[in-house]
């Protein structure tokens, strides 16, 4: 079944087009990624579908629903979260302080969601009273998915993960994906990491200059020998 559909999306800033027509859909449960060169308009794809900007062009439907032009808070309501890839946790407040931020826009149980989001980065538990701002990249990053899911969401949007972290925090973030994935939670990821994207998703689409070039499983993506030659390095 189709959690997310997104048809013809254009989109850009101001008078910078740079959607160009971009459609996807994810399934639910389904890891997707979303890989190509810089400029590509990958990372406008995702502020596009979490209403962070606005569609010149197209339709995105959550479930069903029409959401095109829906608030972010709006979405998070649905069903939909986000975790961009800069400035996506509060540094001067704790680990656990983090997280409660992250339910408050849902509600609920915060306890039994913070229980599960603990359950899942046994590390977050130990350091639930650390200030975020005096963990690592790759521990930031953990707190932004955890507090990212502390909302509930059947379908995380991740822009980046694995940019500028050390290769064992690579292997971590990527570990604790595919483990959220587990769970029954929809995964959308942009990444830089195209090869190891591909490694890891489902399904994946390849944008270039703003329009779809490639799509499909994941694993075919990766041996197709001109997406490998142009993007993959191999």
């Amino acid at each position: 079944m189709t959690l997310l559909q997104a048809e013809g999306l254009q989109a850009g800033y101001g008078e910078l087009p740079v959607l160009q027509g971009v459609s996807l859909s994810v399934g639910r449960g389904e890891m997707i990624a979303i890989v190509g060169p810089n400029g590509a308009g990958k990372s406008t794809l995702m502020k596009a579908l979490f209403g962070l900007l606005r569609p010149s062009g197209g339709r995105i439907f959550f479930q069903g629903t029409d959401v095109t032009g829906f608030a972010p808070e709006r979405l998070v309501r649905l069903g939909l979260s986000y975790v961009p890839q800069v400035d996506n946790v509060f540094p001067t407040l704790t680990v656990e302080e983090n997280l409660e931020m992250g339910g408050f826009v849902t509600g609920g149980d915060l306890r039994e969601r913070k229980a599960r989001v603990y359950r899942l980065f046994p590390l977050l538990a130990e350091r639930r009273h650390q200030r975020v701002g005096r963990m690592s990249g790759g521990e930031r990053q953990m707190v932004a998915m955890g507090r990212a899911l502390m909302q509930a969401p059947s379908l995380l949007l991740l822009d980046e993960p694995s940019a500028g972290l050390a290769p064992r925090m690579v292997d971590t973030v990527f570990e604790q994906i595919r483990a959220i994935h587990r769970t029954g939670v929809a995964v959308v990821m942009v990444e830089q990491n195209a090869r190891r994207a591909l490694e890891t998703a489902d399904r994946a689409y390849v944008l270039v200059g703003g329009r779809n070039r490639w799509e499909g499983p994941a694993r075919a993506l990766l041996g197709d020998r001109e997406l490998g030659r142009l993007y993959l390095g191999g």
